[in-house]
């Protein structure tokens, strides 16, 4: 019986072969899908009409918020590249501190219009490198748009600090926290280093009780603590000299841990007596420095001060500070312009902060202890927040923080440029008339991606109830005509001269948006795998 003839196979030629895309295309549009998840979550809390979120965590404590990296920082997030979002908020509020909805708002939908672009059969490596020369591109755009300011231009400054509050829960008290921010922003400025302005020397102490009208500015140091009460020592105490020690006015103990066993009275009375005079050698060479002011920096191995050395030293009159955190030391010794004691050795008249006056002062239900008139003050401010609720109190904190940081990025980059979606709108259509002049792929993708940065007006007019699609139109065809300022006004319901509203903000908070949100979105877009590791 004759071989049945073996068809022979056509053979595949070099450049044809078989790979299997699906899964990478897979695991893309998951990635795409689970961030904008969390874009659309914050999107309805954009802008000053926006709404704000209830968060319940775990433990039973509540936040009410529209701040974006506050609202992602408490989401439990999974998924890989849901998380890069929250990291892009965080990178934000880092670099400009506000603006944070924006980018993650930003971020979503270029990763919509990024899908778009996949759908139809663009390759992701030119849809990330078209992204990179729209950033570059949009920078130009927006630093073209911007306003010069200098800082004894308080006005300008007090217009961006105001932007930045009235998106905010605490929106209505903005005349009063904003000139309180530029104030207390422009009094830490180094005259040395004009360029920078570290927040750490400004201290927000919060204290529950009245509105948060009550918050003001204290020229010197605030501390939500009372004065030691226990021996009845001053609570009060003019021209005063204060110490900051880091070292323990109790009797010392063993460095190991192990028990001494006392047997007989007469050794028993010989420790007391010896733990007396030692705390007593203390006390007096702490008095014969003149200082009559003691701040204790809180212990982690044993009591910092005990009721018998509390007892002498208000037989002594010297007023007691105990339980100042660690992480205050700095503060309170760069503010009172004095050195840190760490030991009883080393406790010398020159390392003494002097004061005009250290008293205890009744606030509500609780007592808080100023001190004011500062000799030779270092350059430092803390401010003072009251909220009828600890709700309020700790929202009110959030947006001060915010509008601290808006004029921080006046202060490293000195321009304003302005809000209300006219930026976003600008370079739409900045974007897409340069689009036309590039060829091929790139053209297309950047023309997608000038649609996509419509998305801050469209939501803008959306979360104040407008006509979205009325308002945006208008808008462009107000920019067309060269009104590069016309933006969405929210409390009018119309498009008009934003400037001119005092609706702006700091050209840092949109560029470093811009930049932040297409960086995220390139990284997601060059995923192709996810690999779990065990």
């Amino acid at each position: 019986m004759a071989a049945a003839p073996i068809a022979a196979r056509p053979r595949a030629s070099k450049s044809e072969s078989f790979v299997d895309n699906k899964r990478k295309e897979d695991v893309r549009f998951a990635n795409i899908n689970s961030a904008r998840a969390v874009s659309d979550a914050v999107r309805t809390s954009l802008g000053p009409k926006g709404m704000d979120k209830m968060i319940s965590t775990a433990s039973g404590e509540v936040i009410i918020t529209n701040d974006g990296a506050t609202i992602l920082n408490k989401m439990e997030v999974l998924q890989p590249a849901a998380k890069m979002l929250v990291e892009l908020a965080k990178s934000q509020d880092t670099a400009a501190g506000d603006g944070t909805t924006t980018v993650v708002v930003i971020a979503g939908s270029l990763l919509k219009l990024c899908q778009t672009l996949l759908l139809a059969g663009i390759h992701p490596t030119v849809i990330s490198d078209s992204l990179h020369k729209v950033a570059a591109k949009s920078v130009d755009i927006l630093t073209a748009m911007a306003v010069p300011v200098e800082l004894t231009d308080r006005d300008s400054l007090v217009k961006s600090a105001s932007t930045s509050l009235n998106s905010k829960v605490v929106s209505q008290y903005s005349t009063l926290l904003a000139p309180l921010a530029v104030d207390a922003v422009l009094s830490v400025i180094d005259p040395e280093k004009p360029e920078i302005v570290d927040l750490r020397d400004i201290k927000i102490v919060k204290k529950l009780g009245g509105t948060v009208d009550d918050t003001h500015t204290v020229k010197g140091l605030v501390f939500d603590k009372k004065v030691s009460h226990a021996a009845g020592g001053p609570t009060r105490m003019e021209n005063a000299k204060i110490a900051v020690i880091q070292f323990q006015i109790s009797p010392p103990k063993t460095d190991i841990e192990q028990s001494i066993v006392v047997s007989d009275y007469t050794q028993m009375d010989r420790i007391l007596k010896e733990e007396r005079n030692y705390i007593l050698g203390m006390i007096k060479k702490i008095k014969a420095s003149g200082c009559n002011v003691l701040l204790i920096q809180k212990s982690i191995l044993r009591d910092a001060v005990t009721d018998l050395s509390l007892h002498y030293l208000a037989k002594a009159k010297i007023m007691v500070i105990k339980d100042v955190e660690r992480d205050e030391i700095e503060f309170v010794t760069k503010t009172l312009n004095c050195l840190p004691i760490a030991n009883i050795e080393h406790f010398r008249a020159e390392k003494l902060g002097h004061a005009d006056l250290v008293e205890e002062a009744s606030l509500g239900e609780g007592k808080i202890l100023k001190i004011t008139g500062i000799k030779d003050m270092g350059r430092t401010t803390s401010v003072l927040v009251r909220g009828s609720n600890q709700l309020v109190l700790d929202e009110a904190e959030r947006s001060l923080h915010d509008a601290l940081c808006v004029v921080r990025c006046l202060v490293s980059k000195r321009f304003l440029i302005a809000g209300g979606g006219a930026p976003e709108i600008e370079l739409s259509r900045q974007l897409g008339a340069w689009a036309k002049v590039l060829h091929g792929m790139e053209g297309y993708c950047v023309k997608s991606f000038a649609e996509a940065l419509e998305v801050i007006p469209y939501t803008l007019a959306e979360n104040a109830g407008l006509n979205p699609i009325a308002i945006v139109t208008e808008l462009r065809n107000k920019h067309a005509q060269g009104e590069i300022n016309a933006g969405i006004n929210v409390r009018k319901g119309q498009i008009t001269n934003i400037l001119e509203e005092n609706v702006v903000q700091p050209l840092l908070v949109s560029t470093s948006a811009i930049t932040l949100a297409t960086e995220c979105v390139r990284m997601i877009m060059k995923i192709d795998d996810i690999v779990t590791v065990r």
